[in-house]
This record gives C-alpha cells, structure tokens and sequence, in this order.
C-alpha cells in the first residue's frame, strides 16, 4: 500500500454528486484498490454535512 492523494466521487443524493478532491487514501500499488483511514473518513462526512444542499454537483478540496 502506498500513500496518495485522489479525487473520490459522492452521491449524496438522487441528483446530487460531491467531488472531493486529493483526499489521502492507501492505494494498492497492484490493482489500484484503496482504503481511506478512519480519521480522514471522518473528516470526509464532515465535509459531505456541510455541503450546498442546492448544488446538483460539488467540486470540494479535502483540506478547506
């Protein structure tokens, strides 16, 4: 596994996608699965909480 940052896709509704950009995941170098750590999960939803309910997409950087 190895430490990387990635932009992940969210539906957080029927018509409504977040995007958050260069999240830290471990990314197997093999088959390019990858596990996001409990703490930068939780700062994941707290992010996906405090979204623009009107927005249909929603591009967000992890660290703002």
């Amino acid at each position: 596994m190895e430490a990387r940052k990635t932009d992940l896709p969210f539906k957080v509704g029927d018509t409504t996608i977040v995007v958050i950009r260069a999240v830290p995941v471990l990314e197997c170098r093999a088959c390019t699965e990858y596990l996001i750590r409990d703490e930068d999960m939780a700062r994941v939803e707290e992010i996906l909480v405090r979204r623009s309910a009107a927005a249909e997409l929603e591009v967000i950087h992890f660290a703002a």
